[in-house]
């Protein structure tokens, strides 16, 4: 699978039929857990403040490029990537794929109720998709015990994919720090998706979403919780990467 650099990150230069069809690939196979870190503009910029944060993304199973910029510069880089790969999109064209194929899924991430409300949304808009559990851990870190009780919970359940909804930088550093304990083959995190598709939250309308600018709708609609994350972590991306392209300065 072709890749490309984005500031010292390997983004893998697939669409969303070629993510779900190397997902099933490792269901099928069950050799491990492998985790898809859903990263655009803001997690690559998080991962040049955290070098442990960027070595998280390298080790994932796939990197795929969930924001507009990242989508840009691949084709730059001469990869043909018509769309991004928008992690709640993803989602449903994974449970539409797959819904009738027996697999199970288990919702973990968002806030008291958000995982149960999404899982009997996936149900319902999917029949025959296959719930095996949900959990809404609290926002405070949990403690060895309760960890140790979810990590149980999720083996019991049989869960073929697991989406993780803790947003981003958090969810690909609990994939990580879980993969070798947890039995499910596929981890996907997915941030926002927990609260657009339980209804908690609106989505851009689509021609922003599709020409990068859900950037600007979200901090419309959030501006004190996103205004470090689009105007200095994205202003920053933006004359690293223009450096980068420039050859002044190589990231790795």
């Amino acid at each position: 699978m072709e890749t490309f650099a984005v500031l010292g990150v390997q983004v893998n230069a697939v669409q969303i039929p070629e993510a779900i069809e190397r997902m099933e690939q490792w269901i099928e196979t069950r050799q491990g857990s492998r985790y898809v870190a859903v990263t655009g503009m803001h997690g690559v910029s998080e991962s040049r403040l955290d070098p442990a944060l960027r070595t998280i993304l390298n080790s994932a199973g796939m990197v795929v490029p969930d924001g507009m910029p990242l989508v840009w510069l691949g084709r730059l880089r001469g990869h043909r990537l018509r769309r991004r790969v928008y992690g709640p999109e993803l989602m449903l064209e994974f449970c539409r794929a797959t819904a009738t194929r027996g697999l199970r899924h288990y919702f973990y991430g968002g806030g008291p109720g958000v995982a149960d409300d999404l899982a009997a949304q996936m149900a319902g808009r999917f029949p025959g998709l296959i719930v095996a559990g949900t959990c809404s851990p609290p926002f405070r870190p949990l403690t060895p015990d309760e960890d140790a009780e979810v990590v149980a919970r999720i083996n019991a359940s049989r869960a073929d994919i697991l989406w993780v909804g803790l947003s981003t930088p958090k969810q690909e550093r609990w994939m990580h720090q879980h993969r070798d304990r947890l039995d499910v083959p596929v981890m996907v995190g997915v941030g926002a998706a927990f609260d657009i598709h339980s209804g908690r939250v609106r989505q851009a309308p689509v021609w922003m979403r599709e020409h990068g600018l859900e950037w600007f709708y979200r901090l419309l609609h959030e501006p004190r919780r996103l205004w470090r994350r689009y105007v200095i972590l994205g202003s920053v991306f933006v004359c690293n990467v223009s450096l980068e392209l420039a050859g002044l300065r190589r990231f790795e």
